[in-house]
């Protein structure tokens, strides 16, 4: 394989296999593996790593990894490892089925977390020292910097804080991905942090690479693999018609002078319905869009592409392979309207705060007072994680929580009197929004937001089923002197009950 992404002369004697490299790999290490929703993550070491422990199982020795990553990876990364019993530690945000089931079996200790904890966290040691980090890049350049791939992530936290490095270096990726990172690694901790230069959606505050010390590096693998590019489905009738209120709940600000008609930044999380509103704002009365988000995917991209967005800010691009096919070919059109940044800056709180950003996000489930959980099937099976959500959602300047109103096949009520699971206080939650309607929860106490979710979000086989429970809540809460957010404590989470027993939370 050429070395030609490899323009420092003096780091090509560091190439080797993916299996010598995974030699550095220990027993009880604790890894830094960049990827952040099925981009940026390295594509030949999980795989090798994961090929040592079984065979260290078979010999009956153990082996096991601590790790941690920007987000989700792919089943060549999580997958492997987990199929491998080689992962005893996972944080912050995962994916993958295998690994899903390790969780919820307690063969992986998981902790979800907020995304713009993750590198403060790792600076201050709560995850213990880094042993390596695993670095996915498009290239290295002359002066032994390192260019990122698709993803970022906690790339430049991981460098800063593991003892060694490990490049992969992959030339599947479009070596015109070259100038447009972000890279701002100087948040610090307190007292001595300072405020994020960053005022404009795409701002450029940083270098176009990550600064890595020769020394530091002890491994490069050559790879020529592509990301876990993931084909979207087509919106259906429930996406459309989510996307459609949404739209037109914008359109409605726009026209009463609350927002102006290039809107403000967008943030889209990840998905079918998160697609189908960006794919909606395609044929939208709005111009010169903007987005600030951690995750770029078809939609944002097909909307640059069509000069309906100026520009956006992401960490990640995870694209469905025709949307991949679009970016490459579009690549020199994209250069100067995409930009790639650490997490720790698209994910920020004070950023987010002070660019205004409208949030959209998939939920599980949310009740009737608008606590969300987007975590947690049946309270108790983490299904991916939280992500970035919770930072755009108390931070942002609208926060919409989207989900079909029901589930399996209209066993699960994505409405309920009481969430199993809390992610997303009513505090921060403004919309909830289903096919079936879209509650405005701002300036409403509980009992009128248990109203409009109700009536506005619920399918109509739960609905009365809803109003019963309200009415009686109100009662009982009554008669025990406190009515401001009525319950039955015996009957909250009785749905969630009825469908463990029976498969269907409806009373038949």
């Amino acid at each position: 394989m050429s070395l030609d992404r490899i323009r420092n002369a003096s780091l090509r004697d560091k190439v080797m296999s993916a299996e010598q490299a995974a030699e550095f790999v220990k027993n009880g290490m604790n890894l830094a593996i960049t990827g952040f929703t099925g981009a940026g993550y390295p594509k030949a070491l999980p795989t090798a790593i994961a090929n040592k422990a079984k065979a260290a199982h078979e010999r009956g020795e153990a082996f096991s990894i601590g790790m941690v990553t920007g987000a989700s990876t792919a089943p060549e990364c999580d997958g492997v490892l987990a199929e491998a019993n080689a992962v005893h530690f996972r944080s912050p945000f995962q994916s993958d089925p295998t690994l899903r089931n390790n969780i919820n079996a307690g063969r992986t200790a998981y902790q979800d977390m907020h995304l713009s904890h993750v590198e403060q966290q790792m600076r201050q040691g709560f995850y213990g020292e880094f042993d390596i980090a695993i670095i996915e890049a498009s290239g290295i350049t002359e002066e032994g910097h390192i260019i990122p791939a698709m993803g970022i992530g906690h790339g430049v936290e991981a460098i800063k804080c593991a003892k060694h490095v490990i490049i992969e270096v992959n030339a599947a990726q479009n070596a015109g991905l070259e100038g447009m990172h972000d890279i701002y690694g100087e948040v610090g901790l307190p007292p001595h942090r300072k405020p994020i230069p960053l005022v404009g959606s795409f701002d450029r505050i940083g270098t176009p690479y990550i600064e890595c010390a020769a020394d530091k590096i002890v491994a490069i693998v050559l790879t020529n693999g592509g990301d876990r590019n993931s084909k979207f489905a087509d919106p259906d009738d429930v996406s459309i018609r989510i996307a459609a209120q949404i739209i037109d709940f914008l359109d409605h600000e726009v026209k009463a002078g609350r927002l102006p008609k290039s809107l403000l930044p967008l943030q889209s999380g990840v998905g079918n319905v998160a697609n189908a509103v960006m794919a909606g704002l395609l044929d939208a009365p709005f111009e010169e869009l903007t987005g600030y988000t951690e995750v770029l995917q078809d939609g944002m991209l097909d909307l640059i592409l069509a000069g309906k967005m100026k520009y956006a800010s992401a960490t990640a691009l995870s694209f469905s392979p025709d949307a991949l096919q679009r970016f490459n070919d579009n690549i020199e059109f994209l250069r100067d309207k995409l930009i790639l940044r650490p997490m720790e800056i698209s994910n920020n709180p004070e950023i987010i705060r002070r660019l205004g950003i409208i949030g959209m996000n998939a939920m599980i489930e949310a009740d009737i007072y608008g606590n969300v959980n987007s975590t947690h099937v049946m309270g108790t099976k983490m299904m991916n994680g939280i992500g970035g959500s919770g930072d755009f959602t108390r931070n942002g300047f609208f926060s919409f929580y989207v989900s079909p109103s029901t589930a399996k096949g209209g066993a699960i009520s994505s409405i309920v009197p009481m969430v199993s699971h809390h992610d997303h206080t009513e505090h921060d939650v403004m919309f909830i929004v289903t096919e079936q309607g879209m509650a405005d929860l701002r300036g409403k106490s509980p009992k009128q937001r248990a109203k409009l979710i109700i009536e506005n979000c619920s399918h109509p086989d739960y609905r009365d089923m809803l109003r019963d429970y309200y009415d009686r809540a109100l009662a009982v809460s009554e008669k025990a002197g406190g009515i401001h957010t009525p319950h039955i404590l015996l009957e909250a989470l009785s749905w969630h009950q009825r469908f463990v027993e029976t498969g269907d939370m409806r009373i038949k």
